[in-house]
């Protein structure tokens, strides 16, 4: 876990619908937990219409997903990119019945790690992300995305 003073946060919100429950202390909090180096991430909040956009044209994938990660550099400083799609998370949050702030706290602990160069492409890779994210969650005395 690295210091506050070794993010630095760009937090953007294109769709403002989660503004109020997302306090940047906190987004800084969870990213913080996350991350093994010092790092220049931007977080941007978007509508669906722009995570679709934007996950056709990077992942050739035509839909809206609830977070993207462009991981520009790993070292010695993580820079990356994490864009949530809105709609999509809260979606999810109600259908897991958790709090859109828990949820949005997962969705960016996962994309700090990809920007690390975690990976969940194959059974043993994913197993040991979650294994981490589960972990990291834990410590911030937050639900187990992966438990039964």
């Amino acid at each position: 876990m690295i210091a506050r003073a070794d993010l630095s946060l760009s937090l953007q919100f294109a769709d403002a619908h989660l503004r109020a429950v997302l306090p940047r202390h906190k987004v800084q909090r969870w990213l913080c937990a996350a991350l093994d180096a010092p790092a220049e991430i931007t977080v941007r909040l978007v509508g669906d219409d722009e995570g679709r956009a934007l996950n056709r044209d990077f992942r050739g994938k035509d839909y809206a997903t609830n977070v993207l990660t462009f991981d520009y550099e790993t070292a010695p400083v993580v820079v990356a990119d994490l864009v949530l799609a809105t709609g999509v998370v809260q979606r999810e949050a109600a259908e897991l019945g958790l709090p859109v702030a828990d949820h949005v706290a997962h969705l960016l602990v996962h994309g700090a790690l990809h920007a690390q160069g975690h990976e969940h492409e194959d059974d043993d890779k994913a197993t040991a992300m979650e294994a981490l994210e589960s972990a990291i969650l834990a410590r911030l005395g937050l639900h187990d995305p992966y438990a039964p």
